[in-house]
């Protein structure tokens, strides 16, 4: 008998590895991935996800599940949001800590959606997947090799996503919440 896979739009190897160090041994799946150029769209968390998955699903023909992080800082209205990706790539780490000059307010949250499809189109039902990490956006600080980990330091936590062990980071984050509510749901689906 196969091993059943799941198809992670993504090309990106270390969020692929940490999903699947997550995720760990005792899923039902083996998670396969699939680089594909997705438009990038506007709007909340939820539709971004949403629709991300549908484009996915739709033109790859197969069950598919898509990723999409945001980091709100709480002081601009959850902005930067789902749109963090273009931010970190115009202005860095530094910019990002920067923007919250002149706001006391530098609290923050993590957040982390997957939506699964399993079918193709418009109509096709996505479920969602959310975890939520609250933080604080502090000064550049550890690791820099995934993102924004360098400037948010998790609530609780004297160190920031960067300065962590990736194993502590992966019980705690934002990605483990959601996925956790992930694999619950096809572990349910299993039995």
């Amino acid at each position: 008998m196969g091993h059943k896979t799941l198809t992670f739009v993504t090309g990106n190897v270390k969020k692929l590895e940490e999903v699947r160090a997550i995720l760990g041994h005792d899923f039902p799946f083996e998670v396969v991935n699939h680089k594909l150029d997705l438009p990038e769209l506007q709007g909340e968390i939820d539709e971004v996800s949403i629709k991300k998955c549908q484009e996915a699903a739709s033109y790859l023909r197969k069950p598919v599940f898509i990723e999409d992080t945001s980091l709100c800082f709480n002081a601009l209205s959850g902005l930067p949001g789902p749109y963090i990706k273009w931010f970190l790539d115009k202005i860095k780490p530094e910019g990002l800590h920067k923007m919250l000059t002149g706001w006391e307010d530098k609290s923050a949250e993590a957040v982390c959606t997957f939506a699964y499809c399993s079918g193709f189109g418009d109509s096709s039902e996505v479920v969602l997947f959310q975890g939520i990490t609250k933080g604080t956006i502090v000064s550049p600080r550890g690791s820099r090799d995934f993102g924004w980990d360098c400037i948010f330091q998790p609530e609780g936590y004297d160190k920031t996503y960067g300065e962590l062990p990736k194993e502590e980071k992966n019980k705690i984050s934002h990605r483990y919440k959601a996925l956790d509510k992930l694999r619950n749901h096809f572990l349910k689906i299993e039995l």
